[in-house]
C-alpha cells in the first residue's frame, strides 16, 4: 500500500476542516478540540508520506517541486498548529486547513520535475533548505491572519454582525499577535536558514552563489518583516494598515518564491 500514509493525511486533514468549521459555527469544545487532535493525526500521515516518499526516490523531499510544495504544506500545518497552543486560539482552524490542503493536494498533481542532484548534503544544507521553508509557512500564516483581521474589522465597522460565528472569531488584538507570532517565526527561521545557507557555500568550491539573486531578495523579505514587527506595535500603524503591510510582505515572498527560485536562481529553485 504505498499511497497508505497520503490518503490518511488527507481523510486527517478533511475532517478536521469539517470539526474546526463545526466549531466555528456551533461553539462546541469538543469539535474544536476533534479537530486539533485530527490535524495532529494528519500531521503525523503527511510526515510518513513524506518519508515514504524519499526513501522511493532516494533523495531529500525538496528534491522537486511536488516535495518542496508538500513539505511547504506540512511546516503551515506545523506552524499553525503551534501557535493554536500557544495563543489558545482554534476559531482560525478552519481558515487555514483549506490553505494546508490546497498546497497538500497541489503537490500530489505537481509534475515529478527531476533535477540532477545538486552538489550539496549534509545536515548544514538539509537545515537550511527545511528553515527556509519553515519561514515562508511563517509569513503565509501571517498573511492569512492578516486577511481575517481585515475581514472581520470591516464586518465591525460596518455593524454586519449577523450570526453568532462572527462572535467566535478571535478579537482583533488577539489576530494580531498570532500574526507578529507568525512573523517572528519566519524571521528566526530565515535568518538562521539564510546563515546556514552560507556555510554550505563556503564548502563549494568554484560556485557562484555569492551573487544569486535570491539572496537580494531575501535581505529585502527580512528588511520588510522586520519593519512590519517595528509598525505593527505603534499607535499610527497597528491594525488595518499593519495587516496591509504584512499582505504586501507576503506578495514579496511570493515573487522570491516562483519568479526569483524559477528562472533567477540557479541553486534555489525548490525553497
Amino acid at each position: 500500500m504505498p499511497h497508505l500514509f497520503l490518503i490518511l493525511a488527507i481523510l486527517a486533514y478533511c475532517l478536521s476542516l469539517s470539526s474546526y468549521l463545526r466549531f466555528l459555527y456551533t461553539g462546541k469544545e469538543l469539535s474544536g478540540r476533534l479537530g486539533t487532535a485530527l490535524l495532529a493525526a494528519g500531521l503525523i500521515a503527511h510526515y510518513f508520506a513524506l518519508l515514504e516518499r524519499s526513501k522511493g526516490l532516494h533523495t531529500v523531499p525538496y528534491h522537486d517541486l511536488y516535495g518542496s510544495m508538500s513539505l511547504f504544506g506540512w511546516l503551515l500545518a506545523l506552524t499553525y498548529l503551534v501557535l493554536e497552543f500557544y495563543h489558545r486560539q482554534r476559531s482560525v482552524g478552519a481558515f487555514v486547513l483549506p490553505f494546508i490542503l490546497a498546497f497538500f493536494l497541489a503537490a500530489n498533481f505537481a509534475p515529478a520535475d527531476r533535477l540532477s542532484p545538486p552538489p550539496a548534503h549534509g545536515p548544514a544544507f538539509a537545515f537550511h533548505v527545511t528553515l527556509s521553508i519553515l519561514a515562508y509557512a511563517g509569513f503565509a500564516l501571517s498573511c492569512v491572519l492578516s486577511l481575517i483581521f481585515l475581514v472581520e474589522n470591516r464586518l465591525l465597522r460596518n455593524r454586519k454582525l449577523g450570526g453568532d460565528m462572527v462572535w467566535r472569531l478571535p478579537a482583533l488584538d488577539l489576530l494580531e499577535r498570532m500574526s507578529r507570532s507568525s512573523v517572528l517565526i519566519g524571521l528566526i527561521s530565515i535568518a538562521i536558514g539564510t546563515i546556514l545557507g552560507f556555510v554550505w557555500v563556503d564548502r563549494l568550491p568554484g560556485q557562484q552563489s555569492l551573487y544569486d539573486p535570491k539572496y537580494i531578495i531575501t535581505l529585502a523579505v527580512l528588511i520588510l518583516y522586520i519593519v512590519y514587527l517595528r509598525l505593527s506595535r505603534t499607535a499610527s500603524w497597528r491594525g488595518p494598515r499593519a495587516s496591509r503591510l504584512c499582505i504586501f510582505n507576503f506578495a514579496v515572498v511570493i515573487l522570491s518564491f516562483t519568479v526569483v527560485n524559477l528562472y533567477l536562481s540557479h541553486s534555489h529553485r525548490y525553497f
